[in-house]
């Protein structure tokens, strides 16, 4: 069994035999084992946008904390070091540094993350079935450490926003502008069954005793 950490509700870890699925309303934090853990933490507060959208600012003056996020990120971590798996966070998450994790090469590749038996790496969700490259930073302990599909790629845009916007406004607002966004934001922040059968693949690499030490 897997357990499969602030996930969607009804999403993609839903309705699998060997998965127990924890969505909000489970509160991840409270998770005490015994499974060991695919992990995808809250990244709100942790992104580029941290301190919300600019127009709001503009119009409100009210900016977000850096790193506000109830103690998700601190509690994933913990959660993963103490079961064994593996947690997902956006490329440029200011996270890693928060926590003293060594940024691994965009290029890709595993590199020592910590001093807690840790991993880290880079890799694509795109070359994997996302629409867009959407390049997501890895940490693991205690499993396996697959060979990925490494690289960076070069963005796609829709046609239909090439001819309307021009590319090189395609560029500026990036290829997760076109697609999702506000309350329908899954096509954006879902995880494409490819790339959970990876995270899940890793999981389940994780020797049983591991999280009883």
């Amino acid at each position: 069994m897997i357990a499969a950490l602030y996930v969607q509700t009804g999403g993609s870890y839903y309705g699998l035999a060997d998965v127990d699925p924890w969505d909000e309303a489970r509160d991840a934090r409270q998770y005490a084992g015994p499974w060991p853990v695919v992990v995808h933490p809250p990244c709100q507060r942790w992104g580029k946008l941290w301190a919300g959208q600019p127009l709001w600012i503009k119009r409100t003056g009210q900016r977000k904390v850096k790193g506000d996020d109830a103690g998700c990120f601190a509690a994933a971590l913990a959660s993963v070091r103490k079961w064994g798996g593996v947690l997902e966070h956006p490329w440029g998450s200011h996270a890693w540094p928060h926590f003293g994790l060594n940024v691994p090469p965009r290029s890709g590749g595993w590199i020592a993350a910590d001093f807690e038996g840790g991993w880290t790496c880079c890799v694509e969700q795109g070359r994997y079935g996302h629409y867009a490259r959407k390049p997501t930073l890895l940490y693991a302990v205690g499993c396996d450490l697959p060979e990925l599909q490494w690289g960076k790629s070069d963005p796609k845009f829709p046609p239909e926003a090439i001819e309307k916007h021009g590319l090189a406004y395609c560029k500026r607002a990036g290829e997760l502008a076109f697609k999702g966004g506000g309350t329908d934001s899954a096509p954006r922040i879902g995880t494409p069954p490819a790339f959970r059968e990876l995270l899940l693949k890793m999981a389940r690499s994780v020797q049983p005793e591991y999280g009883r030490k």
